[in-house]
């Protein structure tokens, strides 16, 4: 089935979603887009899951800043103008606007009760922000940036979650990596995955720099994560 904009009800009002349906009892997913809005890469990954039997939708978490916004990552102008947005980028309405899309996913006739998230660089954040303040079933976060100064949330994850770290990853230093390890190796719902010699944005579609080695492998690992918290 093509994938569609549909709208979602916050609590400051309606927000615009990508979702690429996968049909009736599937669990779904809720894919948490990096500083560049719900552009093509973004419709990409959800429609990439939709093909693996999940429900998945992309909330435009943007929108109370700017509407729709869809960047380039490869283009100087706008990545200078995604940097600007995520600079006035309320984290905290942001995970309220992710709870709202996961309770209207879960809650939809085609799915199956459960529901997760997986995001991507501010994603990646999110998401971890996402498995310790919200109901998500299962998270999983992408080369995630400031993490290390959120680790006080950790106490709060009641479900399962993966990450995934760029070992190369040019926004998260390795002072930062290992005070994320360290931060959570006691936590056993938490698990972590490094990848030698990848850079920030290994998994993104479309990318001028793709890491296809590491990439495949981190996405294989998340299917079966999901599939085992999801199915």
């Amino acid at each position: 089935m093509a994938g569609k904009t549909i709208s979602i009800t916050t609590k400051d009002g309606p927000m615009d979603a990508y979702l690429a349906p996968a049909g009736n009892h599937h669990p779904g997913v809720v894919v948490i887009q990096e500083i560049f809005g719900v552009n093509a890469g973004i419709r990409a990954i959800c429609d990439r899951f939709a093909g693996l039997g999940f429900n998945a939708i992309a909330p435009d978490l943007f929108w109370r800043l700017e509407r729709g916004v869809e960047l380039d990552h490869d283009k100087p102008e706008d990545f200078q103008r995604a940097l600007a947005l995520m600079g006035k980028f309320d984290q905290k309405k942001g995970v309220e606007d992710i709870q709202a899309t996961i309770t209207t996913l879960r809650k939809d006739s085609s799915s199956n009760g459960k529901t997760g998230a997986v995001g991507y660089c501010l994603g990646g954040l999110l998401a971890y922000l996402t498995a310790a303040r919200t109901d998500s079933d299962a998270s999983v976060g992408y080369y995630g940036v400031n993490i290390d100064q959120m680790l006080g949330e950790a106490s709060s994850i009641r479900k399962p979650l993966m990450l995934h770290i760029a070992e190369d990853d040019q926004f998260v230093t390795k002072e930062a990596q290992k005070k994320i390890k360290d931060g959570l190796k006691g936590n056993k719902l938490v698990t972590i995955h490094s990848y030698p010699g990848a850079g920030h944005g290994f998994a993104r579609v479309g990318g001028a720099h793709p890491d296809k080695k590491n990439a495949d492998l981190a996405n294989r690992r998340t299917l079966d994560f999901f599939k085992k918290h999801l199915g």
